[in-house]
């Protein structure tokens, strides 16, 4: 049977999940890849390369991330975060958010890793999504 979630649920699929899925508009299409992500208060952080996700959130702020835990086919839950699009720029910041993510997922992303630790980490973009709503349903 499918129910809805309350917020707090919504937030514990975020924290346990190892892959998420942002989706974005690009030329005017939906466009959805898996980052990894941490959930923090009322932000989701995550990093990447320049490339097309990064251009298409600046160009359009709005963005939603998705994650799910699958145990069975009728048994899971899934939770969305709709919000906006924010850079960190500023570089404590970045640091701050990098080390954390990079705490949590040290092998996930190891080009974005080896550029950090190389002191390369301006090439890294650091963003997070400023969380305006959460839904998140289940099957059990």
């Amino acid at each position: 049977m499918m129910k809805t979630l309350n917020d707090g649920d919504a937030r514990k699929l975020f924290e346990s999940a190892r892959v998420a899925r942002l989706g974005c508009i690009v030329k005017g299409e939906p466009y959805v890849v898996p980052i990894n992500c941490l959930l923090e208060g009322n932000y989701i952080y995550s990093h990447s390369l320049n490339g097309l996700k990064i251009s298409a959130l600046r160009e359009n702020p709005r963005a939603c991330i998705q994650v799910d835990k699958i145990e069975a086919e009728m048994s899971w839950r899934s939770a969305i975060a709709f919000g906006r699009y924010e850079e960190i720029t500023n570089p404590n910041e970045r640091a701050e958010v990098l080390n954390k993510l990079f705490r949590v997922f040290p092998m996930l992303t190891p080009v974005e890793s080896t550029l950090a630790l190389d002191g390369l980490a301006q090439e890294v973009i650091v963003f997070r999504i400023r969380i305006d709503r959460l839904t998140a349903v289940s099957e059990e």
